[in-house]
């Protein structure tokens, strides 16, 4: 991948913590309480999961990143390797 995909990905990792860090404790409120006053539709939840579904693709790919990049670095190198013409 380039390093402009991930550095958008980056970005939209962050962003998207936001509102799943804020929707959170919301959520556990709502529940914990049992108020008729903050009950918050099904909708709201589809989209929590939805945000925490797209954290976890986000973060699993930022977190293999550095092992992704090692891996193409070594295959470049065996690549190289393998063309080189020995000098006699």
């Amino acid at each position: 991948m380039t390093k402009f995909f991930n550095k958008w990905l980056r970005k939209l990792h962050r962003w998207l913590s936001v509102p799943t860090f804020l929707s959170i404790p919301l959520m556990l409120f709502t529940k914990l309480t049992h108020n008729a006053y903050f009950t918050l539709s099904p909708q709201f939840e589809a989209i929590q999961q939805l945000l925490i579904f797209l954290l976890a693709i986000t973060g699993a790919y930022l977190y293999l990143l550095p092992y992704i990049m090692k891996w193409q670095r070594n295959q470049r190198k065996k690549a190289r390797a393998a063309t080189a013409v020995p000098e006699k």
